[in-house]
């Protein structure tokens, strides 16, 4: 057969030629590819660079929105209700005192927020002359929205004086008393922070109303100062405020406060 004897191409140089020469023939017909493969690749590198550069930025750019919803929340919160005497009897509206405990009777037990305060001060005082709720902490400190909607529930189910509505408090309810009044000024006929802390950038909304403010000096856990910037700023933005500072009171400068009969004539004499 005039083809049998034939050898693929290439062949015959590999087993004629030298080693070396052999070598170099390979390498010979391998260089051109092997250099075209990384000249290739950079003429793309060089053409992306300027076509990535030229896309437009407008995606990078933040877009300004705006989002509004009504949401439901659920408020849940145990409160005491102490009416005063003749209250069932009679079709009169009353005045009422919402009273935001500390920390220290926090919880769920009911019990431990008649151990300090207006509750406890009711315990022994049957004639109190007010409407007095008395809501628990579970022990986050006070919400104003869950606050706001308990005064809403006891106005409607109780025979409530709305111009006379005043809100007190201690230490954690001291700071809950000057939140609450700052969320919802219009509430309230007067309010009484005892050893709290407010914001003072609060003032201006709280200057309408009528304050007395009352702190220990040697208090040690809520410094008094916290108390005096709150009168200062309050005052600078013309407000009603009066400050009574005991000064040898520690941080328990509610007790003497509590029971004393000219708190109770002068939160009387405030209407709103």
């Amino acid at each position: 057969m005039p083809f049998a004897n034939k050898e693929p191409i290439g062949s015959f140089c590999e087993q004629s030629a030298p080693t070396g020469v052999k070598q170099a023939a390979i390498y010979r017909r391998t260089e051109p590819m092997n250099f075209r493969i990384p000249f290739l690749v950079s003429i793309m590198v060089l053409v992306a660079i300027p076509a990535l550069a030229a896309e437009p930025r407008a995606s990078l750019v933040q877009q300004e929105k705006h989002f509004e919803a009504q949401i439901t929340v659920t408020a849940k919160i145990d409160y005491l209700l102490f009416l005063p005497p003749g209250y069932e009897k009679s079709k009169q509206r009353w005045p009422l005192i919402l009273f935001l405990h500390g920390s220290g009777e926090s919880g769920t037990n009911l019990a431990k927020v008649k151990t300090e305060g207006l509750p406890k001060i009711v315990e022994s005082m049957p004639d109190f002359p007010f409407i007095l709720v008395s809501p628990q902490s579970a022990g986050r400190g006070w919400n104003s929205d869950t606050l706001n909607a308990l005064l809403n529930d006891v106005i409607h189910k109780c025979r409530v004086d709305k111009h006379r509505i005043y809100l007190t408090g201690l230490s954690m309810g001291g700071s809950g008393t000057w939140m609450l009044a700052a969320a919802h000024p219009e509430r309230f006929a007067a309010i009484v922070p005892i050893c709290g802390s407010g914001n003072p950038a609060d003032a201006t909304k709280l200057a309408a109303l009528p304050i007395w403010v009352f702190h220990g000096a040697k208090d040690g856990t809520v410094p008094v100062q916290r108390s005096r910037d709150m009168v200062e700023a309050i005052k600078a933005a013309g407000g009603n405020v009066k400050f009574t500072e005991y000064p040898e009171a520690k941080h328990n400068s509610w007790t003497e406060t509590y029971n004393n009969p000219e708190l109770y004539k002068w939160l009387l004499a405030q209407k709103r």
